[in-house]
């Protein structure tokens, strides 16, 4: 692919769904994060993870990459045929367009990370229906796009 309207495949939007609590995905980050294994080891990979609404978090795949982190955690959530629609995604990066194809094909309603979104992911974002967060540390975060999808 040569230009970027050519890697941008449409996406359907994401069904509306029960807003989440901010913190149940500020819990749902802080819990992804002990559960990263490799990263403890390595200090050198991502994450990503499902979380239901509570802030469980249920499954976490990581990967020197994060998009390869995403991608098998979207597969883990195929294969297991998840009701992944009901939770939240969490990423350990930033969060790219890319990241929001894939979660909005998951079905997920709600995309995380630990590091700023692009520009594109937000449009992206707010054209599927995904609330999309950012610069979640602590007990912060920016959300950016569709905030009925997120309660205080």
């Amino acid at each position: 692919m040569e230009t970027l309207p050519e890697v941008l495949r449409p996406v359907d939007p994401v069904p509306a769904g029960a807003p989440l609590a901010i913190g149940a995905v500020l819990r749902a980050m802080g819990a992804m994060r002990a559960r990263q294994a490799l990263h403890d080891l390595t200090g050198a990979t991502h994450a990503a993870g499902w979380a239901d609404a509570d802030g469980t978090v249920a499954l976490v795949r990581e990967d020197v990459g994060r998009h390869n982190a995403l991608d098998k955690l979207v597969g883990a959530l195929a294969r297991q045929a998840m009701p992944a629609g009901g939770g939240m995604v969490l990423v350990s990066s930033r969060a790219s367009f890319e990241m929001v194809q894939k979660t909005a094909s998951a079905g997920v309603g709600v995309l995380a990370a630990v590091s700023a979104p692009t520009a594109l992911a937000v449009r992206l974002a707010d054209s599927a229906g995904i609330a999309l967060l950012g610069f979640l540390r602590g007990d912060d975060a920016t959300l950016y796009s569709h905030p009925e999808r997120i309660t205080s």
